[in-house]
């Protein structure tokens, strides 16, 4: 099992993912050794700080603000973190998941719903078009 699906199972507690798509990297970098490459871009599974520094200078955004911010509006991440659907796509114009930040949340009886069921992924996604939106599922449930 490699970091990234450890992550999506929720065994990575301590850890960030950072999905970031093609169109944002440049022609000469070298993520590809450091993270997961997918069809779109790469995933990169990194420790909490350096995970949230790393997402600060890749974006200019804190990992914290862009949460609180993103989790305002409900939309839809791919289940590997790769991109997902924009809630403002109508088909009118092109929307691409420019990036994605991902933390996973221990099971927590005491908050009760999902928490109570087991780990939670918290994906927080940014749209071409300027929107930032969340998905929260329950850790190896989607494929």
């Amino acid at each position: 099992m490699d970091n990234l699906e450890q992550f999506l199972a929720g065994e990575r507690l301590d850890d960030v993912a950072i999905y970031i798509d093609e169109g944002q990297l440049g022609d000469d970098h070298n993520l590809g050794e450091a993270g997961k490459e997918v069809d779109t871009g790469i995933v990169l599974v990194v420790p909490g700080e350096a995970g949230r520094n790393a997402f600060k200078g890749a974006t200019g955004i804190g990992a914290m603000e862009f949460a609180k911010e993103a989790m305002g509006r409900d939309g839809e991440v791919e289940s590997t973190l790769a991109g997902g659907v924009c809630p403002d796509d109508d088909g009118d114009e092109a929307h691409n998941i420019e990036f994605v930040l991902s933390f996973a949340e221990a099971e927590n009886e005491d908050v009760g719903g999902l928490y109570a069921e087991g780990e939670v992924i918290h994906a927080y996604a940014h749209c071409s078009c300027g929107v930032n939106f969340s998905h929260k599922w329950l850790a190896g449930s989607r494929q």
